[in-house]
């Protein structure tokens, strides 16, 4: 399987390459902007002018400080041999700390784990449109049924394909808290589609969970009131609005 390389004179851009792959735990070396490739079938990345100046050169990837991440994926698509993505499917593993997996095909291009719930739907929808694919969804496991109903809604309200999955045998054998793998496991089960947006009633417990994390993320400056926690959870207001009442 080939290996990456980063390629290039732009230091900084190097820089922010190595942190994306490291971040994927993607095996790479690093290259002066002159050198010659180890392998003609290896993936290097490299500045826009870089690669149309050597575009003959093993596998090249032109990147700008705008589009590592994308650039990122598509190099994880030519290692793993996917050329034309027919389906781009999200597993989502719903809690406080949410883990999302994307495949393509079935095969992992990347995974994540997000500090708060309201992130999700915006990082789904900026990873799908920087993917060429015929059709893509997105696996909700069934866990956490509050945070789950949250993201089910910011996701039908942004008209995304939504499924909910059965989640009991998705953290079979695994660690506590390892939501990216459940998320994988949950992006390879087919679930029930989700077409009406969900009633949410939080409970007492739940409306203390939502003040713990706006402790949380105000790093203990504020504690949002039971009025407010209510509202977050109903998706009237987002918590950094909260916060800032």
């Amino acid at each position: 399987m080939s290996r990456f390389a980063v390629r290039t004179v732009d230091f900084r851009l190097a820089y922010r390459i190595m942190r994306e792959l490291r971040k994927r735990n993607l095996r790479f070396i690093l290259l002066d902007h002159d050198a010659v490739l180890p392998s003609h079938d290896m993936i290097w990345f490299g500045s826009e002018h870089e690669v149309a100046r050597c575009h003959d050169e093993g596998q090249p990837i032109a990147v700008t400080t705008e589009t590592i991440e994308s650039a990122v994926d598509e190099g994880v698509r030519l290692q793993r041999g996917i050329v034309d993505v027919i389906e781009l499917c999200f597993g989502v593993d719903p809690g406080p700390r949410p883990g999302i997996a994307w495949l393509a095909d079935g095969v992992v291009l990347g995974v994540s784990q997000l500090e708060f719930i309201e992130d999700v739907a915006q990082h789904i929808k900026t990873i799908a449109e920087r993917i060429q694919c015929r059709s893509w969804r997105v696996r909700i496991g069934n866990g956490a049924p509050l945070i789950r109903d949250q993201i089910i809604n910011d996701c039908l309200t942004n008209s995304m394909h939504v499924e909910q999955v059965n989640e009991a045998k998705t953290s079979r054998g695994l660690l506590r808290h390892n939501h990216v793998v459940s998320a994988i496991r949950i992006a390879l089960i087919r679930g029930s589609e989700v077409t009406e947006f969900r009633e949410i009633t939080p409970t007492d417990g739940d409306i203390r969970e939502i003040q713990r994390q706006s402790r949380k993320r105000s790093n203990g400056r504020k504690t949002i009131s039971s009025q407010q926690a209510y509202e977050v959870a109903i998706g009237q207001v987002s918590m950094d609005e909260a916060l800032n009442e």
